[in-house]
């Protein structure tokens, strides 16, 4: 039991006084604490926690737990549950359960009751919610071979996603970048895993499957280990510039797209 006990205590430590990451003005570093009943508190062992702004939190997991013991800490909901028996591989099990696990993780965190997900008719998770309630936080989830990550945000939608750094993106990714972006990528597997991630992030967080990468969903040239990129939504009747935040973290690159 003390044992379990102390396992507790160091997560909850590192998942609520974890300070916002360095590249943030000094200004806008802090740390914060937020109350939660150790009870409460999901057992998954945490790999890293930030916030990126006041109203923005981040989450990655390295999934160690099976399926039983993450499933033991969820209430899904009948549409969550037809979504979880559709999938049959026992990773790509784990890893749907981890990633709700992590947004509820953050909805007790944010004093939020934890209902579950529910998709658009786009396929965008949100926040199940009454209906007499008001507007929720907006979350994104993404998932890989054994980690799982989910963002927060109190009133904006964001965009998260974790991808390996793969030889396949040289031959894959070219596809799905201009002629701008393919020249500045240059073949390197590093930098098309960049833009596939920075992407993949604006294409969560606005969230309509009008888009095309190519087309509507550009990132500006980065230098390489860049932590901050920009990235443009630009179609025919909206135009919109975001903020990319990417790291080298887990099992490749993590990127959030953050207001």
């Amino acid at each position: 039991m003390g044992n379990l006990r102390d396992a507790v205590v160091r997560s909850l430590l590192s998942f609520f006084l974890l300070p916002f990451p360095n590249d943030l003005p000094d200004k806008g570093r802090q740390t914060f604490l937020f109350p939660i009943q150790t009870s409460d508190f999901c057992p998954m062992p945490l790999h890293t926690t930030f916030a990126l702004n006041p109203d923005c939190r981040v989450v990655l997991w390295r999934i160690e737990e099976d399926e039983p013991t993450l499933r033991a800490h969820l209430v899904l909901t009948a549409p969550e549950q037809a979504d979880l028996d559709g999938i049959t591989h026992p990773n790509q099990r784990v890893e749907w359960l981890a990633c709700r696990v992590a947004v509820q993780t953050l909805a007790q965190a944010h004093h939020y009751l934890y209902r579950g997900l529910v998709k658009d008719e786009y396929g965008k998770p949100h926040l199940l919610q009454p209906e007499s309630a008001g507007s929720p936080a907006h979350i994104s989830i993404s998932h890989t071979g054994g980690w799982a990550a989910a963002v927060w945000h109190q009133n904006r939608p964001v965009g998260i996603d974790i991808e390996p750094i793969r030889a396949q993106f040289t031959r894959v990714v070219p596809r799905v970048l201009s002629e701008a972006e393919i020249e500045h990528a240059a073949g390197r597997a590093d930098r098309l895993a960049v833009y596939w991630c920075a992407k993949e992030c604006l294409y969560k967080l606005y969230g309509k499957r009008q888009l095309t990468f190519r087309e509507h969903l550009h990132i500006e040239p980065f230098a390489d280990g860049a932590e901050r990129l920009t990235g443009h939504v630009r179609l025919p009747d909206h135009e919109e510039t975001l903020q990319i935040h990417c790291w080298a973290i887990g099992p490749g690159l993590l990127a959030v797209a953050c207001p």
